[in-house]
């Protein structure tokens, strides 16, 4: 069984990223972040309305992260504290060694290799750091850059679910894409 312990909590720089912990003042960034219409386009949960729901989002990260549930870091451009997304590994399942990653980028920022760059080594601290055999993905089918990124990563596709999931009064698709421990690149 996993036994995981994120204190003190692992910042990770990259040649143009910093990875790090989530604090209140990244509040208003993830409000534009989740209220954004595009970029929650293929998120299936509801847009965030107030800075006030970033805020209770951010409590959540900490709780995770406080009972080794799940991850996150709040990426930012090298010298510039200014959150542009998000990434991280949740939904662990302890007894699988198994995770999921999720991930989110300002629309400013995306299709210029950044989700990319903090991928690899969420991917690396994910295999090497907390021993996961594998990491999935949960994807909508029609969000093709999310795929692109995946594929990209070694991910493969295990499943097509149909309309396997119900959110704001519709059945949805669900693919599940994954990466087993001995598949990714170091």
């Amino acid at each position: 069984m996993l036994n995981l312990n994120f204190n003190p909590f692992p910042v990770i720089r990259t040649e143009r990223l910093t990875l790090r912990n989530f604090n209140k003042n990244d509040a208003d960034d993830l409000f534009k972040l989740r209220s954004d219409k595009k970029v929650m386009q293929f998120i299936d949960r509801p847009i965030a309305t107030t800075v006030k729901d970033a805020l209770e989002h951010i409590n959540k990260i900490h709780e995770f992260l406080k009972n080794n549930y799940g991850i996150s870091w709040a990426i930012s451009i090298n010298n510039n504290k200014r959150l542009i997304g998000t990434i991280g590994l949740w939904r662990i399942i302890h007894e699988h060694y198994r995770a999921e990653i999720g991930y989110m980028l300002h629309t400013d920022f995306q299709a210029k290799g950044i989700m990319h760059e903090a991928m690899k080594p969420v991917l690396d601290y994910g295999f090497n750091i907390m021993n996961l055999h594998s990491v999935e993905a949960n994807v909508n089918p029609d969000n093709y850059a999310s795929i692109k990124l995946l594929e990209k990563n070694g991910f493969v596709r295990e499943a097509w679910f149909k309309e396997n999931y119900y959110y704001n009064g519709k059945f949805l698709d669900t693919m599940i894409y994954s990466l087993l421990v001995q598949h990714h690149k170091v």
